[in-house]
């Protein structure tokens, strides 16, 4: 295989290999909870020693310089950048012959129940891998439903609310019908995926892929793919770091992790042109251009200086802010001109998927968590100018607010204060109050009712709860025993892209 090892020292990373990692990356190396680690999605990472020996930070990928060796951690680099004999293919004959539809489904004429419909909350329960589907205003649960393996990334509801996307490290997606409180149908659509997004006339579902290292488009009547695709510019493949909806550009947008690219897919048949090389005009009504794509799905490129991840969208999709690899500052990226139009300094691995907006002094402000400081940044978006960074009790997660709300709720994640929960007040940029329901238990991810009255944050733990407070007093009003609460998504909020909610 063209590598240094051989014979006992192949067989004792094979070893340290099925003992430490197999867990979460899968004995195949094909990803489980954890990424594929095969030469396929690591060829372009660098540094994997050091990621073996202190682990990484914001993920489910511990240290293992204390169980490992130097020597050791150097065979299981090679033993994992060493091919594999068999990586399957996953093209659209093998995702349309994975689709599984529930024989058993009758879609409800009306939901059967008699909560608010667009109050509905779903709790992923990452414990047991279950959801559960709250009523937002008496927070009774409606129903708990079984999900693929170790969801990944955020759920997706169609713009009616109606129809819940989930999505499993796996590449399995689920589609679960809110108002019949039953399950419609599953596919794979990956081998190992990072997340779904929506599109904005709820027909398309796009998932982003590390292996294959592929765009998939489902179609949420059927879940049958209808495209599946990624090649940067060279034509070498890269990996998708995420996806997103951006309804008001009707398209999706792409991070490609392997590329210095930013794609964006449309979702409108009346799109394009999108030309892919050389325009040239010699009169007026007369233009010759190359690689030209047109209509539903048609790919714009958008070159930028280096591969950049984890973008944040302003509330108008105007402008991206991403972070580049290192984690070290963020850039905006008009997407109109497809221009640079800032860098941001932002140290301390942003958590810009985290991000959220208001109003403050007549200005939008974005604010963002960083994964490796106990800070957030609060960014003016007219100018893009640093307004504050308010020290916090350690590293956190996920921020959340809510338009009736004067607060950003904002975890602290990481360390050892991840049992509180930071209440800061939106104008004065001050932490006002600290809350700690369960000490020395992580506590994090706020979520809001449809109206915000009442907030929920999870513990994060496998006897853990979810917690409702009465967002104006901000004082404990129920707490619903779950199994590893994480995430919380309210339909309103999501569907509507209320303020103080991620994208």
């Amino acid at each position: 295989m063209g590598l240094a090892l051989a014979g006992p020292a192949w067989a004792d990373a094979a070893a340290d290999y099925a003992e430490h990692c197999a867990s979460c990356h899968a004995e195949t190396r094909m990803g489980g909870t954890g990424p594929a680690l095969i030469p396929e999605t690591l060829g372009r990472v660098k540094g994997l020693d050091q990621v073996i020996a202190d682990g990484r930070p914001s993920t489910q990928m511990e240290g293992f310089a204390d169980r490992l060796s130097a020597d050791q951690i150097a065979a299981l680099v090679d033993y994992i950048k060493a091919p594999v004999e068999n990586v399957p293919a996953w093209g659209e004959a093998e995702i349309a012959a994975s689709r599984e539809m529930a024989a058993d489904y009758t879609p409800a004429d009306k939901p059967v129940f008699t909560a608010d419909p667009m109050n509905i909350t779903l709790v992923v329960e990452t414990g047991d891998h279950h959801i559960s589907v709250l009523d937002g205003d008496t927070f009774d649960v409606l129903d708990r439903f079984a999900t693929p393996y170790a969801v990944h990334g955020g759920p997706k509801f169609s713009p009616d609310g109606r129809y819940v996307f989930v999505m499993s490290r796996d590449g399995w997606v689920e589609k679960y019908d809110i108002w019949s409180l039953k399950e419609v149908g599953r596919v794979r659509a990956g081998l190992n995926s990072r997340n779904i997004a929506m599109s904005h006339d709820g027909k398309w579902l796009a998932v982003a892929n590390y292996l294959p290292q592929t765009l998939t488009i489902l179609s949420t009547d059927t879940l049958e793919p209808v495209k599946v695709d990624v090649k940067a510019r060279d034509g070498k493949p890269s990996r998708v770091s995420a996806v997103y909806q951006a309804p008001e550009r009707k398209s999706f947008i792409l991070a490609l992790k392997d590329a210095p690219e930013i794609w964006e897919v449309a979702t409108d048949p009346d799109a394009g042109p999108y030309e892919d090389g050389y325009v040239h005009s010699y009169e007026k009504g007369a233009k010759e251009s190359f690689g030209a794509q047109v209509g539903l799905f048609a790919r714009r490129r958008i070159p930028v200086e280096e591969p950049l991840d984890d973008f944040f969208f302003d509330q108008g999709y105007k402008n991206l802010i991403g972070t580049n690899r290192e984690g070290t500052k963020g850039v905006v990226i008009n997407l109109i001109s497809g221009g640079k139009v800032a860098e941001l300094p932002l140290p301390g691995m942003p958590h810009l998927g985290s991000g959220i907006t208001w109003k403050r002094d007549g200005h939008t402000v974005m604010a963002t968590p960083h994964l490796n400081e106990g800070v957030l940044s609060v960014i003016d978006m007219t100018d893009w100018s640093l307004v504050k960074q308010i020290r916090t009790d350690g590293p956190g997660f996920f921020l959340r607010s809510h338009e009736t709300s004067p607060y950003v709720w904002a975890d602290v994640f990481f360390g050892p204060h991840k049992d509180e929960m930071h209440i800061i007040d939106k104008q004065s940029l001050e932490i006002v109050r600290t809350l700690n329901p369960a000490p020395g238990k992580t506590v994090a991810h706020t979520e809001f009712t449809r109206d915000g009255s009442h907030a929920l944050v999870s513990i994060w733990d496998d006897d853990g709860a979810v917690i409702v407070y009465d967002a104006r007093t901000l004082e404990e009003v129920r707490r619903l025993p779950m199994k590893k609460p994480s995430g919380k998504y309210n339909v309103w909020n999501k569907i509507n892209f209320e303020e103080g909610t991620s994208h």
